[in-house]
């Protein structure tokens, strides 16, 4: 997340100054790029890997500053969720054994967070977004305690003037407001840096952008968002839901989020990318800068640009420009790649990697100008399709040819990027080992996403979706153990070790949520219908706002039938309903939900939030409960070891 030593810029003499020196940075950065100060004619790259910590349940582990404490190694800080970590990784240049040493770090930070989480009982997962992360780890006291998110936080909320809402409509939909920029935690990535010379900026930005779709059809790991089956790569729609800092009026006249994918390419230089960032979005957070950035430049001075970098860090472009200083005290310009999520394992997150470096080589040396082949409008829809589909997502290429990400990948790009990482000299035997692991994973259509689903549509019938989850989670985190590239993988399943409790622990956990519920005037044979036909014994009415208001059960319908002197066909809801029935909240602990029901003699348990209707438990729920208890123990006590 960059820069901590930062304030929110609630003082307007405090905002003004640092425009000031923003725009006088930016102007630094023209008389840089006019005397050629940038360094060139050299090709580095690097990565950041960026992971999940979770307990041994599969959850989310609220561990990192814990971790942070107990590894000694500068390349590894915290990122914005106390269950996220990231290692940032060394720069190599690029051509012969890099790509074998960038796998040998990636596999060595990672190799050194699995064995410092296990003495917190912790474990790594690489996933783009955890399958078992839930609403509870989305508010504040999971988030790092760091004055640079907390001042984000309230900035961002500040220029909303709302809160956060998210939409994403996939096989399943999520819809919920939420009240911080938690929601961008969700997200990990194994970022990719590529550094170019000034002069050939522009060109090498515009073929970033164009294959950068199908680079992210091929990598999708994250399909799954709060139990709800989203994009193959749901990271793109909540990252940009996370940071959406537009007011309504904003969203009505169509301006950019922070996070977007660009609407145009780009002419002639960086500095078009710099001032459109500076011109579209507001300044939210301040630093330190220095104070004549444009005399240094004068003098032969690289300056930090400490106020450029800043803003340029609260802008999030799916491929960013950077701004940096090498170890021989030149600048110098790379393009960060955002799109590629962690995971699945090490060896896929670098043949990731590889096929991004081979296709920006191939093309840079082959395409005076990729805008003489491809629509920028046809590139953003390339990216928004994979984004949602992965590899079966429709991509436009040169000559408007059509075609599935698939067929695109293995006809024309994935050869493209061998010739691309031959003509940089990377080894041959890497080449091989690279490509070959994108080209079965292609072939076979076994990306993460894919994975992940398959997964869950195998378990789905055999126990609760949060079991599920936490199924898919085990078994992803053995398997990139392991190594082996997820093209080979096996579908997840139930593991023995799985402690089922931890699925039951509290309502929120198995409460039902497909939920078909009757409105007050509604007439009572409209409630007997839908107890009839979805085999129901409990109907909630609700308002129209979703507020809970009563509840109707098979026995109330029994006794007005008995009674017989009123019609069930006029009668309304209202006049037999139970209003203000008990409820309990989604963490409720099961024993409290239990012994409620128990005392009061309920068969049915509402569930809501504020007053909002969020599920049911029911008798039946709370059976298969203790069938799971009574087979566990039974299990146990005729076992050997019992």
């Amino acid at each position: 997340m960059g820069e901590q030593n930062v304030k929110q810029t609630t003082d307007e003499h405090a905002r003004r100054e640092f425009m000031k020196a923003l725009l006088d940075e930016l102007r630094a950065l023209e008389d840089m790029h006019d005397k050629d100060m940038f360094e060139s004619g050299i090709r580095r790259i690097g990565a950041e890997q960026e992971m999940f910590l979770v307990d041994r349940s599969a959850r989310p582990s609220l561990a990192a500053m814990q971790l942070l404490d107990r590894i000694d190694d500068p390349r590894f800080t915290h990122e914005l969720g106390l269950f996220n970590l990231e290692a940032n990784l060394s720069p190599l240049r690029l051509g012969g054994d890099c790509l074998r040493e960038l796998e040998r770090e990636t596999l060595e930070v990672v190799d050194i967070a699995r064995k410092k989480a296990a003495e917190i009982d912790s474990r790594i997962a690489l996933v783009g977004i955890l399958p078992t992360l839930t609403r509870d780890h989305l508010k504040l006291d999971a988030m790092v305690p760091s004055a640079r998110y907390f001042a984000l936080n309230e900035a961002l909320l500040r220029l909303r003037g709302s809160d956060f809402r998210i939409n994403i409509k996939g096989i399943d939909q999520l819809n919920f407001g939420h009240d911080n920029l938690m929601l961008e935690a969700c997200n990990t990535s194994y970022q990719v840096h590529f550094q170019v010379g000034a002069d050939e900026f522009a060109h090498l930005y515009n073929i970033a952008q164009a294959v950068t779709g199908p680079l992210m059809a091929a990598c999708v790991n994250s399909p799954v968002l709060l139990g709800k089956r989203l994009w193959h790569e749901s990271r793109i729609a909540v990252f940009e839901h996370s940071i959406d800092a537009r007011s309504e009026a904003h969203q009505a006249r169509g301006h950019k989020p922070r996070v977007h994918f660009g609407d145009h390419w780009i002419n002639d230089s960086v500095i078009e990318i710099f001032k459109e960032d500076i011109a579209r979005f507001r300044v939210i957070l301040t630093t330190d800068f220095e104070e004549d950035p444009i005399g240094m430049v004068a003098q032969g001075i690289a300056p930090k640009l400490n106020a450029l970098r800043l803003h340029n860090g609260t802008v999030y472009r799916w491929n960013r420009a950077c701004y940096g200083i090498s170890d021989n005290g030149q600048p110098h310009l790379r393009i960060e790649n955002r799109v590629i999520p962690s995971g699945p394992t090490v060896l896929d997150e670098v043949a990731n990697a590889a096929f991004f470096f081979g296709m920006m080589s191939n093309l840079s040396r082959n395409i005076d100008d990729i805008r003489q082949h491809l629509n920028f409008s046809d590139v953003k829809a390339n990216f928004l399709a994979a984004a949602r589909e992965g590899l079966r997502a429709q991509q436009v290429w040169f000559d408007d040819q059509q075609m599935t990400a698939q067929a695109l990948i293995l006809e024309h790009l994935l050869p493209m990027a061998r010739q691309g990482l031959a003509d940089v000299g990377i080894d041959q035997d890497d080449i091989e080992r690279y490509m070959g692991t994108i080209q079965q994973r292609v072939e076979r259509r076994r990306t993460g996403a894919r994975w992940q689903l398959e997964s869950l549509e195998k378990l789905k019938d055999h126990a609760s979706p949060h079991e599920c989850l936490r199924a898919v989670t085990n078994s992803l985190i053995a398997q990139q153990e392991s190594e082996q590239p997820v093209g080979e993988w096996v579908l997840a399943d139930f593991c023995p070790g799985q402690d089922w409790r931890d699925s039951y622990r509290t309502v929120g956990q198995f409460m039902a949520t497909d939920l078909f519920t009757v409105r007050p005037d509604d007439i009572v044979d409209f409630a007997a219908s839908l107890m009839e036909w979805r085999y129901v014994r409990h109907v909630p009415v609700e308002d129209d706002s979703g507020h809970l208001l009563g509840l109707i059960s098979h026995r109330q319908l029994l006794r007005l039938v008995a009674r017989g002197g009123r019609d069930q066909q006029t009668t309304m809801v209202r006049d037999i309903m139970r209003p203000d029935p008990i409820s309990v909240t989604p963490d409720t602990p099961t024993v409290e939900a239990i012994r409620l029901m128990r005392e009061k003699r309920l068969s049915c348990l509402p569930v809501v939030n504020e007053g909002k209707l969020l599920g049911l438990v029911t008798e039946y729920d709370l059976v298969v409960v203790a069938g799971r208890l009574l087979e566990s123990y039974l299990t146990d006590e005729n076992s050997p070891a019992g």
